[in-house]
């Protein structure tokens, strides 16, 4: 017996090309679902290579604003009249709204006044970005708004086991788990390239200490320079080198506190996936994730990753095991780890070797089927009641 396909329209401020873990996300999932035979309709906000795009039955192109911190990048305006003229022509059997801002709210209001199922994702932690940058009463607003849009959607999707308890306690209902995957091919160890770690300066015995990832102040990126110089420390007899791939406000920053780094910009792919291979030790202190892609590319890619126990790390890192782990918020426990994998060379080794194992098996297909179900089953549910979906 053959399943229907399902027509169903993804909402996003993000999507590939751009560089980021919600867009590479989005990405695979509607590829993905494209594959397995269903009708995707994307809407999404006009970007700077869109300005001679058309829309089409795949793609409804709307109206943005330049999003502060984030060149390139557009936040959607509410486009709600745009939608339901378009729905109401050619009905989506569910809708995926993977960001909160003005136009997923749009698409939610439009899909309550059509009475059509919505499943939402919790991709960012917005409220913890918002604690960030010292605005704690803006992050208790962002709270309660994202747990009023979120609880008017059939089923809200978060990555980590972390995440979903930490909503649960925040009172968001009708919580699932859709986990991300990594693409293990592309991210290999067999990508290490000798010449990219001689321009490092680097021989087969010294150590490349990598952090891939958006240069932004969520990030908690000052931990890369104090674990950085804690490892320098502890090993004075090793040659280490800090390399840091990515891009964003953070950067001039960061060149003027790690002036011994090496700053690699933005990378894409293979290119990517050979500076990943290319390192020996991952760094990633930031404390805001809802998942963070880039420690399972990592790995994937082979390497020892030191990470905070939350999120991705905490999902697929055994402790002393396929990397090691540090108490959320604790600077020396965190220092500790990075030096322990040096120790001795047994100890970082069996952690990349551990890793990349267990990452090879975290592939995209399970996932994705596991989306389609997710989805199938929105449109099996009623959607969530609404009695006053006029003034929503």
């Amino acid at each position: 017996m053959t399943t229907a396909s399902l027509h169903i329209t993804l909402i996003t401020e993000t999507f590939p090309p751009e560089i980021n873990g919600v867009a590479n996300t989005l990405g695979r999932l509607c590829d993905g679902l494209r594959a397995r035979g269903h009708q995707v309709e994307l809407v999404r906000p006009r970007q700077n290579a869109d300005q001679s795009r058309t829309s089409d039955d795949e793609l409804l192109l709307c109206r943005g604003w330049p999003l502060p911190g984030y060149p390139g990048l557009q936040w959607g305006q509410s486009s709600m009249h745009k939608l339901l003229r378009r729905w109401t022509r050619q009905r989506p059997d569910v809708l995926y709204i993977a960001t909160e801002g003005p136009l997923g709210l749009s698409a939610l209001r439009a899909a309550r006044r059509l009475g059509i199922s919505v499943v939402s994702g919790f991709h960012t932690n917005f409220q913890q970005y918002s604690n960030q940058y010292g605005l704690s009463l803006l992050s208790r607003m962002v709270t309660h708004y994202l747990r009023w849009f979120h609880n008017r959607s059939t089923l809200t999707l978060v990555p980590s086991v972390s995440q979903r308890l930490e909503l649960e306690r925040r009172h968001f209902e009708r919580l699932g788990m859709l986990a991300r995957g990594v693409d293990s091919q592309l991210f290999h160890p067999a990508r290490r390239d000798n010449t990219l770690r001689e321009r490092w300066g680097l021989g087969n015995d010294d150590i490349a200490v990598l952090h891939v990832g958006r240069l932004a102040q969520e990030k908690n990126l000052g931990m890369l320079k104090r674990s950085f110089d804690a490892l320098r420390a502890t090993y004075p007899q090793r040659r280490l080198q800090l390399v840091i791939v990515g891009d964003g406000p953070q950067r001039a920053a960061l060149e003027r506190d790690l002036p011994e780094a090496i700053f690699c910009g933005t990378q894409r792919g293979e290119e990517l996936a050979r500076h990943y291979a290319s390192g020996d030790v991952f760094l990633f202190p930031s404390l805001t994730e809802t998942f963070g892609n880039v420690v399972l590319e990592a790995m994937a890619s082979g390497l020892g990753v030191v990470a905070y126990d939350q999120a991705a790390a905490t999902q697929h890192i055994r402790h002393g095991y396929s990397g090691v782990l540090a108490m959320p918020g604790d600077e020396a426990a965190f220092c500790d780890a990075a030096n322990w994998l040096l120790e001795e060379r047994e100890h970082l080794r069996r952690a990349r070797l551990n890793a990349r194992q267990h990452a090879s098996r975290q592939g995209w297909p399970a996932i994705i089927e596991q989306f389609e179900q997710q989805l199938r089953g929105a449109c099996e549910d009623e959607p969530v009641a609404d009695k006053q979906s006029r003034l929503i």
